[in-house]
């Protein structure tokens, strides 16, 4: 889009404050200005959004599939451009297609699917999360303990060549598995390391972020709990300031009550924010699907294998902002950053995505008054809408 459009009518929120019946300026897929009906150019476009509200489109760190696609089960350009467009649905305008502990073939595939889909420009594709394999089989989850193993420098080179040809890539590891060497040297590459599926204590995270790991994978979930002599992996999360975090805000995979205890405890300036864990379930009526030959069960809004382990997450975004405004008692205002502006600040990616404000990419939500989504614009240009 490269024509000046109006889109007119709605409140606005722009990430800080809104702007009551105001007009959202949108240029060469970028943000020009918000503004008033009576400062609109006269040569621009305009699209009616009447009543409604724009909110900054989601960033979702944590998103192994939708419509149907598993990453793990789908590795190409197809399933990438599936998932996305899938979660669109939902608002989510950024997002990083995330592969579960799996072989390094497939792992391969993916990386190479990731490197294809930037070239192809796929509307809301982000980068890549690799959740694995370099993980605990402690505190492995859903992650097949047969494929989970320390990262060695091969390994190591893979990635970092990764990250150089993909805007962003997160990578989730253990430092049971992952040397602070290899931890920083992924840093310095740009990849954002991620600590998680393990059993650490403060110690050896504090170690960890040190060496610089500025995140920790789905707060709470796979990962030494706070206790009362050992504060643990989630001790960490919440005192170590310059750590962020992913929630799940489902209400299986965190009790509300635990969601506003970190919340108030969290240490800044690292930020608590959502992700979805979503598996291939979202936007389909499936009852099940395979994971590393695994069969999971989708039964009144969870996914579990068949002992009963959470196997990642059958919620989208918008949803999530719902749950945590309406169950977990927080300001929308609030609940609306967690899902847009503090995933983009985890991964560096604030000039960019988080807010509508001028130079920012024009990635936006239309809502109505029950905060269901009316239509998802990724650079200006719609990409679902009711």
């Amino acid at each position: 889009m490269s024509a000046l459009t109006a889109f007119t009518g709605a409140r606005i929120f722009d990430g800080d404050l809104w702007h009551q019946d105001a007009a959202l300026l949108v240029e060469g897929g970028k943000v020009a200005a918000i503004a008033t009906d009576g400062d609109i150019p006269a040569g621009a476009s305009r699209t009616p959004l009447d009543g409604a509200r724009i909110v900054p489109g989601f960033v979702d760190l944590q998103v192994n599939g939708g419509g149907g696609v598993l990453l793990n089960e789908q590795p190409d350009v197809a399933g990438i451009r599936t998932i996305c467009a899938a979660h669109a649905r939902f608002g989510t305008t950024a997002l990083l297609p995330t592969l579960i502990t799996d072989t390094p073939e497939v792992t391969a595939r993916t990386v190479a699917a990731g490197i294809a889909a930037k070239a192809e420009n796929v509307p809301g594709f982000l980068g890549l999360h690799l959740e694995g394999p370099h993980l605990s089989i402690a505190r492995k989850g859903a992650h097949d303990p047969k494929l989970i193993r320390r990262m060695e420098a091969d390994d190591l080179e893979r990635i970092v060549a990764a990250r150089g040809r993909l805007d962003a890539l997160l990578a989730t590891v253990a430092p049971e598995s992952v040397g602070n060497d290899q931890i920083a040297a992924l840093a310095k590459a740009g990849v954002t390391v991620s600590l998680g599926h393990s059993d650490s204590g403060y110690a050896t995270v504090s170690a960890a972020v040190a060496a610089g790991a500025s995140m920790m994978t789905h707060l709470f979930n796979a990962m030494s709990p706070l206790g009362h002599r050992e504060p643990g992996m989630v001790g960490a999360a919440l005192e170590l300031g310059h750590l962020n975090a992913g929630l799940i805000a489902d209400g299986y995979h965190v009790d509300p009550v635990s969601i506003g205890v970190a919340l108030r405890a969290k240490k800044g300036p690292g930020r608590i924010f959502l992700v979805t864990d979503a598996m291939s379930t979202i936007g389909t009526d499936m009852t099940g699907f395979t994971l590393n030959g695994r069969e999971i069960f989708r039964k009144a809004g969870r996914l579990t294998l068949a002992d009963g382990t959470l196997a990642g997450a059958d919620i989208d975004m918008i949803a999530c902002v719902r749950f945590m405004h309406a169950q977990a008692g927080l300001d929308l205002e609030e609940a609306l950053r967690m899902a847009s502006l503090y995933p983009a600040e985890a991964i560096g990616m604030t000039g960019r995505k988080g807010r509508l404000t001028h130079g920012h990419d024009a990635d936006f939500v239309v809502l109505d008054d029950d905060l269901a989504v009316q239509a998802t614009f990724i650079g200006g240009a719609q990409a679902y809408r009711a």
